[in-house]
């Protein structure tokens, strides 16, 4: 089996690649590895690629997600485990300036994907503008079928189910966090949002501040998930694409332990893996004040 490791980064179209370079460098606080007349790479002040950018005449589309196996792996074996599942892949040579050889094939809701093994890290930024996370933490996606492509993802990628909101949300893990991909029950299959991790709940408060001061409207939050039990808030981007900061997102550093590192705020110890209600509240502080998501499952 295939053993992603880590999300490494996801490109987007827009039709204005200056405004949205504007956006992850001035409000993200991102740094740009790579230019060109019509396309963008960004990463983290810590050399970490997660942006990338595409001038189409649509805007905010997700043409292609990348992750990290295990260093050393061989690539062709790779290959030759997705023909095992039927998957057609090739090979392709510096998909970004950090990632000179992947794999690549299409997934079940027809985006492509990258698998790569070498990750070159890119310089440290010194740009001390936005608001500077960790790094990119999830990617969540509206599809027709969840289960189905949830089954693709842990069975040919080597995913973990991490819970399900009733039968109409998936969260997936390919490393210690609760979740790095997200697949949600929708008529419409597009993109649904984007995460990066916060160093804490004090730096999500500045970045509430900050994108006020940029004039950026919050759509949700702040409030703490019940499932993943993270700090959030969200806003949306000039493409449209929401995007969320988050902290304190639940963790699993044993899995042979099979349960969550204990938190104060878990509803059950050990907290394990399940299936949340359909109506489990979206945040442990109520809405009150915060008001609802629309378009939440």
């Amino acid at each position: 089996m295939i053993q992603v490791k880590r999300l490494g980064h996801a490109t987007f179209s827009t039709a204005d690649l200056e405004r949205q370079i504007d956006y992850w460098v001035n409000v993200v606080g991102l740094c740009v590895v790579d230019r060109g007349k019509d396309h963008c790479v960004l990463a983290t002040r810590a050399g970490q690629e997660c942006i990338g950018l595409e001038r189409e005449t649509r805007a905010g589309h997700l043409l292609r997600t990348s992750y990290q196996v295990k260093p050393g792996s061989d690539l062709g074996e790779i290959a030759a485990n997705l023909r095992k599942h039927g998957v057609a892949s090739e090979r392709r040579k510096d998909i970004s300036p950090g990632v000179r050889d992947a794999v690549t094939f299409t997934d079940p809701k027809g985006t492509l994907v990258e698998v790569f093994a070498e990750y070159e890290f890119a310089p440290e930024g010194n740009s001390e503008q936005g608001v500077s996370p960790l790094k990119f933490g999830h990617l969540a996606y509206r599809v027709h079928d969840p289960k189905k492509i949830t089954d693709f993802y842990c069975d040919v990628l080597g995913f973990r189910v991490s819970d399900w909101m009733g039968d109409h949300f998936s969260f997936l893990r390919c490393g210690v966090d609760h979740h790095t991909m997200n697949f949600a029950r929708y008529e419409e299959e597009r993109m649904h949002h984007i995460a990066f991790e916060l160093r804490d709940w004090g730096a999500i408060h500045d970045a509430c501040d900050y994108l006020t001061k940029k004039k950026i409207e919050l759509v949700w939050g702040p409030l703490r998930h019940v499932v993943g039990h993270n700090i959030a808030c969200y806003h949306r981007n000039p493409d449209e694409i929401r995007v969320e900061f988050f902290a304190e997102l639940d963790q699993m550093k044993d899995e042979e332990l099979g349960y969550w590192d204990p938190r104060p705020w878990h509803e059950e110890r050990p907290l394990r893996p399940k299936t949340w209600g359909k109506g489990t509240l979206r945040s442990q502080w109520g809405f009150g004040s915060y008001g609802t998501f629309p378009g939440y499952p």
